[in-house]
């Protein structure tokens, strides 16, 4: 038997009922006389018929019972009757990408035991009986323990596909450093595709793509973003002076390699431009990596293509699939690239390869920047091409998605981007001010923060307490739900609303345990985000030396991945903390709760 019957049940519930659906189907129209119809039924030994219109849409269903039973009504003329006469109609049917457990749900809810599968041109492909997923579940209790369990190998498909994903795109900067003749780097990046694409090929191998529960899909992208991380200190390490311990070496290259993929963008290094070239471009490209292997790994995690229908009307108008939106997604943002470093170049007539890379990491929320003065004695129009990019990489995917498959240039704004935009209003008229900064720079550094992108062009160890504060909120805020930016997310701000119904016993009886359980979450997170870096920037302040003030403000740039900085952390902080800091940003990527929900499961 199983040694974990329940999690054999869990697992085999989460596959597709294409998977399990029998693919032979009798269909016939809805004019076919019932004498024809039992001859048919039959003839190819099967008790159902899916009823279709002229069009072949499935219109209704007819079993073999139906036949005999309506038919020996004296009533009824047998050779006159129609299968639209006898069938059973509305047809409720289900999805071919819906999984075991919808299928259950529908049976029970609708008192059936089949249901037919249709697939996106609403074609009926096959039929799924409750007596099949029956004899699943009692096949997977039954089955002999082995050396992975079903979750652990789901887990190590998705984690192997991932890992395949990001080394087939660092292939770009490996291109981009062979081109330049830069050997070391190019060498450092080769070394570490090859690392991604093996070990996601040798993960393959032993693991299947398959869906998972929230603690597995927790688990997933933690270990992505870590293993992500982890490799990716192979380039620097190859830059790494040879004065440095091994250990120092690798602490540097861990918390440098962390903020890249997690779009925290806070640079040990004070003047990059010093890099090769080819390096400051792989460091924003994996900051660009980051933010798009972690939209879809939530997508697919979190939210399977079964489960993409609940995201249907928001600015979409459709249920979307996950391979066309992220598929759109990849060449939308390409586009947004080249059209900011364009613009960039041409307003400032720097260097291309510096403006593509400043482009990237923009666009990704991330903050590096290729040249420690390139956001100096910005023109004004170079600060609104920034500002706007760093906006759209805070933006919803579904917003971006809309901004091509709908009408161009008018996509339906959604509530989420709509407080996005009130929040950022605020704070920018109320940073105005009491800054002391003029307004365009002020915009500039409320942008940043909000959009947790974390650009600034100098140390904002001077700035008063309150201006601190609101940067602060703002990084804590972060940007809109499925997009680059990290931070608390509007999305779940607005779930806040339902806080004092939870408080009060008769209105939380009303309210569905989803509900309840985000607004859950969103108060453990709210509540964590400041506690963390509470004590973070107590650690800081007295190893750095440093106010608390600025200890605090750059701890809460640590744990949101919002990057701006008050110039506390730098080469010279010892190691444990920078390897401590590096995980914080993998914790404030997965916005906390995906460690939560790993450790404690009863909150899921």
């Amino acid at each position: 038997m199983s040694t974990n019957p329940e999690k054999a049940v869990s697992y085999i519930l989460t596959k597709s009922v294409s998977e399990h659906m029998n693919k032979d189907v009798l269909l016939l129209n809805q004019n076919t006389l019932t004498r024809e119809a039992a001859r048919m039924l039959q003839h190819y030994e099967t008790d159902d018929i899916i009823v279709t219109d002229e069009k072949t849409d499935p219109i209704g269903i007819v079993t073999d019972e139906d036949i005999l039973r309506k038919v020996s009504d004296v009533t009824v003329n047998a050779e006159a009757t129609s299968l639209k006469d006898v069938m059973s109609t509305p047809l409720i049917v289900i999805n071919e990408k819906a999984t075991l457990q919808d299928a259950l749900h529908k049976m029970r809810d609708n008192n059936i035991r089949k249901l037919p599968v249709i697939n996106k041109k609403n074609q009926v492909i096959g039929i799924i009986f409750q007596a099949t997923i029956a004899n699943a579940i009692r096949e997977a209790t039954a089955t002999q323990p082995r050396l992975l369990s079903p979750p652990i190998k789901a887990i190590l498909g998705n984690l192997g596909f991932v890992l395949q994903f990001a080394g087939v795109l660092l292939l770009v900067p490996a291109i981009v450093a062979t081109i330049l003749a830069e050997t070391d780097i190019a060498t450092g990046i080769y070394l570490n595709t090859v690392l991604l694409l093996v070990t996601g090929f040798f993960l393959n191998s032993y693991g299947e793509k398959a869906s998972l529960n929230l603690q597995q899909a927790s688990v997933l992208v933690f270990s992505s973003l870590f293993l992500l991380t982890l490799f990716g200190t192979t380039p620097y390490l190859y830059i790494s002076t040879p004065d440095l311990t091994p250990v120092e070496a690798f602490s540097n290259a861990f918390f440098s390699s962390a903020a890249g993929f997690t779009t925290g963008g806070i640079s040990l290094y004070d003047e990059p431009e010093n890099l090769q070239q080819s390096f400051t471009f792989y460091r924003s490209f994996t900051q660009l990596v980051g933010g798009m292997s972690f939209i879809y790994l939530v997508i697919t995690a979190f939210y399977p293509e079964s489960k993409l229908r609940s995201m249907r009307g928001f600015i979409s108008g459709r249920t979307l699939h996950m391979r066309e939106l992220f598929g759109t997604i990849t060449v939308i943002f390409a586009l947004y690239i080249v059209i900011v470093a364009l613009l960039l170049w041409i307003f400032g007539e720097n260097n291309l390869m510096d403006d593509f890379s400043l482009a990237m990491s923009t666009l990704a929320t991330g903050g590096f920047v290729p040249d420690s003065k390139i956001l100096q004695d910005l023109l004004w129009q170079e600060q609104i091409v920034l500002m706007g990019a760093m906006i759209l990489g805070a933006l919803p995917f579904t917003f971006h998605y809309a901004f091509v498959r709908k009408k161009f240039l008018s996509p339906k704004l959604g509530k989420e981007v709509l407080t996005y935009f009130a929040i950022l209003s605020g704070a920018t008229l109320l940073f105005i001010l009491i800054s002391g900064y003029n307004p365009l720079d002020s915009a500039f550094y409320t942008v940043s923060a909000s959009t947790t992108a974390g650009l600034q062009n100098e140390s904002l160890s001077g700035l008063n307490p309150t201006g601190h504060g609101i940067l602060m909120v703002l990084m804590i805020i972060g940007g809109c739900g499925f997009s680059t930016a990290g931070g608390f997310k509007i999305y779940r701000l607005l779930h806040l609303k339902n806080f004092r119904a939870v408080l009060e016993k008769e209105k939380r009886l009303k309210l569905s345990n989803e509900t309840k359980k985000e607004v859950y979450s969103t108060i453990i997170i709210l509540t964590l985000f400041p506690i963390i870096s509470l004590i973070t920037a107590a650690h800081l302040a007295s190893i750095e030396d440093v106010s608390f003030e600025n200890a605090f403000f750059e701890s809460v740039g640590v744990i949101t991945t919002g990057g701006l900085s008050a110039g506390v952390i730098d080469i010279d902080t010892d190691s444990a903390t920078k390897m401590v800091l590096g995980f914080l940003m993998i914790f404030g990527r997965l916005e906390i709760i995906a460690i939560i929900y790993i450790f404690v499961p009863k909150l899921i």
